[in-house]
């Protein structure tokens, strides 16, 4: 029962919804800030490397970039991707590309947005995302509080075991561990990191994500470069996958393109999370450099580049390039065995230790974003905490043991519920956010080091928290 209505569920999200309207509102976005994504690439790989200098309050711009990428590189780097080209065949890489070049446009939108509304909790730290630009920007609480469930089910929780669960797989097919003693052991390593609050999660995310994503990055460049004559082919092969040209003979041209773009949208979407209102919640949390809330909307913008450009198609070569298209395994298996056929036995022990290091860090990731919310529904009151991170352990443990198959349906239904309901937060408020995006630009073409002046923005006037942005121009305060 539950299988079919979560079935029916997908199927409408997936099929009729957010395939075109992700498509639709990443175009608009895109043509809105004038092809930001490209035009301004270099700008943010600039904003990236002085992201390490300190802010007034709450995190720096690095710390918040790799918490944002601890959640974005997990499973759906490694086991989503196998899972897309299994389910569509080669095609949905393509459709992964397309969905992170325009979500970076929309990542932009949503990161800057949640920069301008942000609050300070008891401790002084910054919070903020959808729900709060919900209830300032539009004067809707009872939508952030819709959105606030959502994410709080989806990453909170369903992500959560969808990570676990991945570990399980890799350890279980590596080295024969049993999954109740893997959910038992990530469940007490994640408490320790989570009780510590957002904080401790920034510090362990900057330790471990750098270091991780270089490593896979290296290994799937030497797998790249030991296949460097089959790199044409399996180019031409995604390609012709993704417009249903090698089924062309077959007449199953509309069939083949619908199932490439939905499982490649899909599964992107799980990676890169532009759109979702995810990563928003963690890119408030900056103390932005520079002082503006578009140079945070900028670090998320590359922070979908390096998940799905860089590291989705660094598993998407490894598995493409072993001759398997259609995969052999179920999810991260495939990965495994791909790699594996490439280097030897020890590729499937490296995927394992990877998948490890990414899933732990994914799920801790995952936990503050929906520590903000529940910080959201009990007014930036602690009391709720304590029992929140034991029932975020327990969807752990319970994501170790379940069926890969539920497990991923429910992540893909609650991830699409909460992205439609961010999505219209965002197209309400696009105006504002372009603005503020130009701004900044205008601050830059000028030679000027951009600070955000509240008094061009009078509509903001009754919107923001006191002492928030302060900010203004050299000139006006002479």
């Amino acid at each position: 029962m539950l299988e079919t209505i979560v079935n029916f569920m997908n199927d409408l999200l997936w099929g009729k919804l957010l395939v075109y309207g992700l498509v639709g509102a990443g175009l608009f976005f895109t043509v809105r800030l004038g092809f930001i994504q490209i035009a301004h690439f270099t700008h943010g790989l600039k904003i990236l490397a002085i992201s390490r200098r300190p802010g007034r309050h709450g995190l720096s711009s690095f710390q918040v970039f790799c918490t944002s990428m601890a959640a974005r590189v997990g499973a759906g780097n490694m086991a989503g991707v196998a899972v897309a080209i299994g389910m569509a065949g080669p095609g949905a890489v393509f459709w992964m590309w397309a969905i992170a070049i325009l979500g970076m446009a929309t990542a932009m939108i949503e990161s800057t947005l949640a920069q301008v509304y942000k609050v300070k909790d008891s401790d002084g730290q910054y919070r903020g995302g959808p729900s709060y630009y919900m209830e300032k920007g539009l004067g809707q609480r009872w939508m952030g509080i819709l959105f606030s469930i959502l994410l709080i089910i989806c990453f909170g929780l369903v992500f959560n075991a969808v990570q676990a669960n991945t570990i399980t797989g890799a350890m279980t097919a590596v080295f024969g561990f049993e999954p109740v003693y893997v959910g038992i052991a990530i469940a007490l390593f994640s408490g320790v990191v989570i009780m510590g609050g957002l904080k401790k999660v920034a510090k362990v995310s900057e330790v471990i994500v750098p270091i991780m994503a270089v490593a896979y990055i290296a290994i799937a460049l030497v797998v790249v470069l030991m296949n460097i004559e089959q790199l044409p082919a399996v180019f031409t092969l995604v390609i012709k996958s993704a417009f249903g040209w090698q089924e062309a003979a077959g007449g199953a041209v509309a069939y083949s393109i619908a199932q490439a773009m939905q499982a490649g949208i899909a599964r992107g979407l799980f990676s890169n999370e532009a759109g979702m209102g995810s990563a928003a919640n963690i890119a408030a949390s900056a103390s932005p450099n520079p002082n503006h809330p578009a140079s945070q909307g900028y670090m998320q913008m590359m922070g979908v580049f390096f998940d799905t450009i860089v590291i989705c198609t660094a598993t998407a070569a490894i598995i493409l390039l072993s001759g398997d298209a259609a995969g052999s395994g179920d999810g991260i298996e495939m990965t495994i065995n791909a790699l594996s056929s490439h280097v030897g036995d020890w590729g499937g022990a490296f995927i394992a230790f990877a998948i490890l290091l990414f899933c732990f860090t994914s799920i801790i990731a995952n936990y503050s974003y929906a520590e903000t919310n529940v910080m959201f529904l009990s007014g930036n009151k602690k009391g709720a905490l304590p029992l929140f991170r034991l029932a975020v352990l327990g969807m752990v443990m319970f994501g170790a043991i379940a069926k890969i198959n539920i497990v991923w349906n429910l992540a893909d239904v609650s991830m699409g519920l909460m992205a439609l309901v961010n999505m219209i937060a965002l197209l309400l408020l696009s105006g504002l956010a372009v603005r503020v995006i130009n701004d900044y630009r205008q601050q830059v073409k000028a030679g000027e080091e951009p600070v955000f002046d509240t008094d061009k923005f009078p509509e903001l006037a009754d919107q923001l928290e006191d002492g928030i942005w302060k900010n203004k121009p050299v000139e006006s305060d002479k």
